[in-house]
């Protein structure tokens, strides 16, 4: 009862269903670009995930720095869930770029700027996650952690201003407040990426609101587990 329970979740269902309709967009409708010719499809899920990456180190530094103020560990969940979704984005994003790359440029990668804060990106992730895997459980570690969280979000508008302040292999941003009127996509192309970032902002949503409940039910596993012990040797003296 429960599994479908869970798959009737409306964040589930709407970012099915809005991939479903992306999918059709990329793949079908959205006519092929005549530069870079079938590749360029990728760039409907390189920009999406690459900014699920950024907006999931936002959510951890701004869960970090509210669970430093209220000392509420739902914000310390909140945050550890963020990273966890975030690492698999910065995943995503620094692999498609390469396979994009790889045909564009004739390489897989370039030591430009706008590549290396990515790939810093997805450091900070994985630097977050396993310190806290490996450093003792407390309210100790929750506070590096947040710290660490704090100062991550930091590379993130170097990732999005560096296309322009150091400009090399990688095209300027599109896309924003800073981005160039002249490399501006067509209304079709510009219609799929929208279409294709607003998918995978739900898909973020869903995959963020999940592991929170997960690492919620483990908490309260190991909360019930020290109650249960401590009954336990309160009756034995």
């Amino acid at each position: 009862m429960t599994k479908v329970l869970n798959l009737l979740d409306p964040l589930l269902i709407i970012s099915a269903a809005l991939m479903g309709l992306t999918l059709y967009l990329i793949f079908i409708w959205v006519p092929t670009e005549l530069n870079q010719g079938a590749v360029q499809r990728i760039l409907y899920f390189h920009v999406p995930v690459a900014w699920g990456s950024m907006l999931g180190i936002f959510v951890v530094s701004g869960s970090s720095f509210m669970y430093l103020w209220k000392k509420n560990d739902k914000w310390d969940r909140l945050a550890v869930a963020s990273a966890e979704v975030g690492v698999v984005f910065g995943g995503l994003m620094l692999l498609t770029g390469m396979i994009w790359a790889r045909p564009v440029w004739a390489v897989w990668w370039t030591g430009e700027a706008k590549l290396t804060t990515a790939l810093i990106l997805f450091f900070i992730y994985v630097a977050y996650l396993m310190f806290r895997a490996y450093f003792p459980p407390g309210a100790q570690r929750q506070r590096l952690a947040a710290i660490i969280g704090l100062i991550g979000a930091i590379d993130t508008p170097i990732i999005y201003f560096a296309a322009n302040l150091w400009s090399q292999a990688h095209p300027p941003i599109i896309t924003g407040p800073a981005g160039d009127p002249e490399s501006t996509l067509g209304s079709d192309l510009g219609m799929v990426l929208l279409a294709s970032t607003l998918t995978f902002t739900f898909i973020f949503i869903y995959l963020v609101q999940t592991r929170y409940k997960i690492r919620k039910s483990e908490d309260d596993l190991i909360e019930l587990k020290r109650a249960s012990t401590a009954s336990v040797m309160t009756g034995a003296n």
